[in-house]
């Protein structure tokens, strides 16, 4: 199957509604970009939705688009938000690169974007 950069929409059929969409991909790889091996990573993503919503399907074959690619965790992370946002226009969202062990260190990389849904 196809990989792709692409995050499709689809109009958010309660767009006066403030809800939460988790999301949680247990199977995210890149490879470093300095040693070229591979990182595993649980990516973890809750959005409020605004107007819209990704389609997951293109979530898939966006995430899977990264299994080749060079990247640091913090990098990785920051451009999963910054593509939501630039997609979807969320209302708030927050994403984890939750990643394993690799030379004796483990990563979690937290980025947020927006008002934090109120309590």
């Amino acid at each position: 199957m196809p990989t792709s950069r692409q995050l499709d929409v689809v109009p958010n059929p309660h767009p006066g509604r403030d809800y939460e969409v988790s999301l949680e991909i247990p199977e995210f790889t890149c490879v470093c970009p300095k040693t070229g091996q591979p990182d595993f990573a649980t990516i973890r993503i809750k959005y409020v939705p605004d107007q819209h919503l990704v389609e997951l399907k293109s979530i898939k074959l966006y995430i899977w688009s990264y299994r080749d690619q060079g990247a640091f965790h913090e990098d990785v992370t920051n451009r999963i938000l910054d593509d939501f946002v630039a997609a979807a226009g969320p209302r708030w969202i927050e994403v984890i690169g939750d990643f394993s062990v690799r030379g004796g260190i483990k990563t979690v990389v937290r980025a947020t974007h927006g008002k934090p849904p109120s309590a």
